[in-house]
C-alpha cells in the first residue's frame, strides 16, 4: 500500500511511502484482536474491590430466636447476608486480573488492527516536525490541515516529543503516543491514525 506524505500545512511533500504488507496487508485475525484487547483491558484493572462477608461485619453474635418452635425459619446471627447491614454473600475480593499472551499472538493482533486501518484508508502519513513550544491551537490547526478529523485521532510518533504531547493533552479526542506504546486497543479505539514518517520503518524492524 502506497501513501503520500503530507506536510503539517496540509500540502503533499512529494514523498510517497510503501507500507509493508507483512504489517499493513495481512489477513486480519479477529480472534487475536479480541484476546489482545481483552488482556489489555483486564490489565488496567486494579483488582482492589472488596466487601465484608459475615465473618467481618461488626455485629453481635447473639442468636436471634430459639432454634425451634417459632414457626419460622432458623436464624443464628444478624451477620447473615439476608439482613440489612449483614455480610455480603460471594462478594468481590482483592485479586489480580492480569493475564499472559504469547508475543507472536500479540504481534498478530497488532498487525491485524493496522491492516484494518489500512483497509479503511484511515492512515495519514505526516513528515517529521517539531514544535518550539506547547501550543494547543497550533496542534489543532495541524490536525485540520491534514484532515485527521475530530473523532478519536491516534497520533503516533517515532520518539517522544514533550511539546507535541503537551500541545495535545487538552484535546479530548486526540491520543499522542510513541511507536513503543502502540498496542491493539489504541489502534482499534481510534477512528483515524496519523503516523509520522519513520514509524513504519521502526515497526518493520521489529518483525520477528
Amino acid at each position: 500500500m502506497e501513501l503520500s506524505v503530507y506536510k503539517i500545512d496540509g500540502t503533499e511533500s512529494g514523498k510517497k511511502v510503501v507500507l509493508n504488507d507483512a504489517i499493513f496487508g495481512i489477513k486480519p485475525n479477529d480472534h487475536a484482536i479480541y484476546l489482545d484487547v481483552k488482556q489489555y483491558l483486564a490489565n488496567q484493572r486494579q483488582g482492589t474491590a472488596k466487601t465484608k462477608d459475615r465473618s467481618e461485619v461488626a455485629y453481635s453474635t447473639k442468636k436471634l430466636i430459639r432454634q425451634k418452635g417459632s414457626g419460622g425459619a432458623r436464624h443464628g446471627s444478624l451477620k447473615a447476608g439476608i439482613y440489612v447491614g449483614g455480610g455480603r454473600v460471594f462478594g468481590p475480593k482483592p485479586r489480580c486480573y492480569r493475564t499472559k499472551l504469547n508475543k507472536k499472538l500479540k504481534q498478530l493482533a497488532r498487525f491485524s488492527a493496522l491492516t484494518y486501518k489500512a483497509q479503511e484508508n484511515s492512515i495519514i502519513m505526516v513528515e517529521p516536525f517539531a514544535m518550539e513550544a506547547p501550543k494547543t491551537k497550533e496542534f489543532i490547526q495541524i490536525l485540520k490541515n491534514i484532515k485527521a478529523g475530530d473523532r478519536k485521532v491516534l497520533f503516533v510518533l517515532p520518539a517522544n516529543s514533550e511539546n507535541i504531547y503537551l500541545s495535545s493533552r487538552n484535546i479530548p479526542y486526540v491520543n499522542v503516543i510513541t511507536v513503543d506504546e502502540i498496542n491493539t486497543y489504541t489502534i482499534m479505539n481510534a477512528h483515524s491514525m496519523v503516523m509520522v514518517d519513520g514509524v513504519q520503518d521502526i515497526l518493520e524492524s521489529r518483525i520477528k
